[in-house]
């Protein structure tokens, strides 16, 4: 499983021009999962996001977790985040977990996040959305969890 985090003053969604999901300040993640991935990768990227310490505490050292500054979580699928490009100009995506398994996964995730008492907005899975990401920082992550980054 796969999630780029972008530490955001705001970020909302579009489908069709219609705004499925809209933040304030908090985390904009971007999330790939692949057909490999199991209930141990999603506890990896849900413990990363909701302990990840990218926000400036009084020092200005970025060393607060999100929870500590009322932040909020927009997550969007994005089965792109396992492209292959290494061959060829056009990228493979057999990596990418097709619907239905993708699907429970990133469902789950949010449901997980919403326990710890993170407000969580969506975009619409499968859909083609617009996002914009005001980007604070600017602070992207990038996770993977198999560790190869």
């Amino acid at each position: 499983m796969r999630a780029v985090i972008q530490k955001v003053s705001s970020s909302c969604v579009r489908v069709e021009g219609r705004i499925t999901g809209s933040i304030g300040k908090g985390f904009m993640v971007l999330l790939g999962i692949s057909t490999m991935d199991t209930a141990e990768d999603l506890s990896y990227i849900e413990e990363k996001i909701s302990g990840l310490r990218i926000f400036e505490d009084n020092d200005g050292k970025m060393n607060l977790p999100l929870s500590d500054v009322g932040g909020e979580i927009l997550v969007v699928s994005q089965f792109t985040l396992y492209g292959d490009a290494r061959k060829g100009r056009r990228p493979s995506f057999i990596q990418a977990a097709k619907g239905p398994e993708a699907e429970a996964l990133y469902e789950e995730l949010l449901k997980r996040l919403r326990s710890r008492g993170f407000r969580v907005e969506t975009g619409e899975f499968g859909a083609m959305m617009e996002v914009t990401i005001v980007n604070d920082g600017p602070v992207t992550i990038l996770l993977d969890s198999d560790k190869k980054f």
